[in-house]
Formats: C-alpha cells, sequence, structure tokens
C-alpha cells in the first residue's frame, strides 16, 4: 500500500464511513471495501463478523471475470463473436436457436434471458449441454435487450469447454486469476471454503409506492427468483460449480486488484488491442427494462457520459470511461481508467429494500470515484 500520489484521503474516510453506517446500524452483518490504485491496493478494509480475509458470494460481477476468459480465447483465435453459438457447439441450435451469435450472448441480447437449468445440473457438464439444447427463444435475437441472470453465461461457460478441451473453470483458473495473482474465484473446492461467508436476507421488501417513485413501475419482476438465487450459494457443493454468472468468490480486494489487471495489464494475460476493446467499446445501447441504454460491452458495463451512469451501477462521479459489472445483494466491481481507480464491495447482507440496495451501491460508488485526482 505505497501508491498515495494523487489520493485524497479525506475522501477515502468519508467512503469508510458511508461503507461501515449499515453495519454499524445493524442492517448487514457484515462486509468489505477495498480501492486499487496505480496497480496496488491502497485501501482494504472489513466491517462487522468478517476480516479482510473473508470471501464471499460475487454473484454477477463474477460474469466479468468468466468474460476475460473468452476474451483470451478471441484473441488467440479460438472464438469469434460474431460467428454463431452452433458453430461452435451443434446442439445449440435447436429450437431456433440456429442463428444466435457468441457476441449476443455476451451482450445479454440473446432471447433466453429466463431460460432454466436446475441446481441438479449444475455439476453435470453433459445435462448442461442437453439443458442449453432444449431451450427456445422469447423473441429474435439481437432486437431486444434483457438481463440473463445465469443462462448466457452457462453457454460462455459451454463454450470455453468446447473450444480448450477443459473445464471451464481451469480455464478461467489458468488464464486469468492464476496469472493475475488472484485466488481462484470461479469454482472454489470444498476444502477451500472455511472463509467462505453465508448469505442472509436482511430488511423488508420494499413498497409499490416506493419502487414506483423510484424505478417508474410498481413491481420490479424477477425479486422471488434473484432472493432464492443468493442462498444457493449457501451449499458449499453449489460453490464448488462455479456458476458462471452468478457462483464466483471472493473479496473486496480481489475485485479491485482484478479491476487493476484489467486498468494495466501488467502479466500480460490480455492482447491489449482486444483488452481495449472489451472495456472500451460500446456494443449494444439497447434500452433495459428501466429504458436506460444498456451500454453494454463483450463482458462489462461503460459509463458512458449520457447521465445514467449511477443507473449502470457505476455511481454519480466516475468517468464516462469507467467500467465495471456489479452483482446482486450490493456487490460493486468497477475501475476508471481516467484515475486509475478501481472499487470493490462485497457483502453478505440481501437487502430484500429494493430501493435501498441500490442507492446504498450509488452512494458508495460515488463516493469511491472521488478517492483519487489522477
Amino acid at each position: 500500500m505505497t501508491a498515495t500520489g494523487g489520493l485524497d484521503h479525506a475522501a477515502i474516510e468519508a467512503l469508510l464511513t458511508r461503507v461501515r453506517r449499515e453495519v454499524d446500524d445493524g442492517l448487514l452483518p457484515s462486509c468489505q471495501v477495498a480501492l486499487g490504485y496505480r496497480g496496488e491496493i491502497v485501501v482494504s478494509e472489513a466491517f462487522g463478523d468478517a476480516d479482510t480475509d473473508s470471501r464471499y458470494c460475487l454473484y454477477s460481477a463474477t460474469k466479468a471475470v468468466v468474460a476475460s476468459a473468452v476474451w483470451t480465447l478471441i484473441a488467440d483465435g479460438s472464438i469469434d463473436v460474431t460467428r454463431r453459438v452452433a458453430d461452435y457447439l451443434p446442439d445449440f441450435a435447436a429450437n431456433g436457436k440456429a442463428e444466435v451469435t457468441v457476441e449476443q450472448v455476451l451482450l445479454h441480447t440473446c432471447g433466453f434471458p429466463n431460460a432454466p437449468l436446475p441446481t441438479t445440473e449444475w455439476a453435470d457438464p453433459a445435462r448442461r449441454r442437453e439443458r442449453l439444447a432444449s431451450w427456445a427463444l422469447d423473441w429474435e435475437p439481437g432486437t431486444r435487450f434483457v438481463y440473463h441472470a445465469t443462462s448466457a453465461h452457462w453457454v460462455l461457460a459451454e463454450l470455453i469447454a468446447a473450444v480448450t478441451g477443459q473445464d471451464f473453470r481451469e480455464v478461467v483458473e489458468q488464464r486469468v486469476t492464476g496469472p493475475a495473482g488472484l485466488p481462484r474465484m470461479v469454482g472454489v473446492p470444498l476444502a477451500d471454503q472455511a472463509a467462505c461467508k453465508e448469505m442472509v436476507l436482511v430488511g423488508e421488501v420494499a413498497t409499490s409506492e416506493e419502487i414506483q417513485a423510484t424505478f417508474g413501475v410498481p413491481r420490479l419482476v424477477g425479486r422471488e427468483f434473484i432472493e432464492e438465487l443468493v442462498l444457493w450459494f449457501n451449499d458449499p457443493a453449489n460453490r464448488e460449480v462455479g456458476v458462471p454468472g452468478a457462483g464466483g468468490f471472493g473479496r473486496a480486494v480481489d475485485l479491485a486488484l482484478f479491476y487493476q489487471e484489467l486498468l494495466h495489464n501488467p502479466h500480460g494475460i490480455w492482447d491489449p488491442a482486444v483488452l481495449a476493446a472489451c472495456t472500451g467499446e460500446v456494443r449494444s445501447r439497447l434500452p433495459d427494462p428501466m429504458k436506460v441504454p444498456a451500454n453494454r460491452s463483450l463482458g462489462v458495463i461503460i459509463a458512458g457520459d449520457d447521465g445514467f451512469s449511477s443507473a449502470r451501477g457505476l455511481g454519480r462521479t466516475v468517468s464516462a470511461r469507467a467500467f465495471g459489472h456489479n452483482g446482486a445483494g450490493g456487490q460493486l466491481a468497477w475501475a476508471d481508467p481516467a484515475t486509475g481507480l478501481s472499487l470493490g464491495y462485497t457483502t453478505n447482507g440481501f437487502d430484500r429494500h429494493e430501493v435501498r440496495q441500490p442507492k446504498r451501491g450509488a452512494a458508495i460508488g460515488s463516493l469511491a470515484g472521488l478517492c483519487a485526482t489522477a
């Protein structure tokens, strides 16, 4: 923790005060926060029933880690995002999916956001492939953006396995987290789960009036499924599976360091041109259900200069070039090339209040964005 030039220490103190508030108030059982800067960790703190070595389910913050393994396969020519998924996984073409492209899967425009994969099939690659083949489309691929909570990244996992001949978890470890000097984040063996924190549901559900006032609709679709999903990863067997769109485990410091890797690429994990494109080029501006342009690259969300960076989960104070991918329950993960900052925030309290939780994330992200000037 030696990189201090350009840091605003008063802003860092304001960030830490805000991070610990819900723990002090008894809402969240624990949380961690970490800031990366100039390739190093400059802040790493834990509050509540945890320490800085505790590991949390990262939920959808996992998606960027898995996508970044795909980027290495794009660079070596193993995957072409303009090609059809069925070119790599022939059985996937069934039920009208023959024309779905790899790019559409990465952009959440592939048309099967709610396609099911039961927990009983997570650990069996053959059954996963059969299930993917059985999925049908809800609309024409490429015409709509609707977030695919887990389905799209199960397709990416099978693509990774098909082109490498290896388990997707091993590929992520060998190509990304291992070379970056990070602990294994996708598919944590049973013997290594002692530090994993159990997720708990906290707080009360927001009223329809509160949701209407904030989001313009009286109800957010899918909350019940998300609450069920987040608790699945309290099962050690499910942690070991490493669900590619939601089941990674790590510390806030791991997220902050991963995003420092994306900023600086010190270990040469990614081809520079591919990395620049995947973290800096918006490939889809189709509107999300809240009518906010998705601003999706091939694996992360880009803040943009249209005033919607906070709605995209990156806070109000980051630059237009900031990129990242948060996770359910309030996990935060992003980097800002303009300041060199990266943020990791993790908690094991899933706040059921659908307004309070995103407002907390916006506040923490906005304060974090002020912690460095250059």
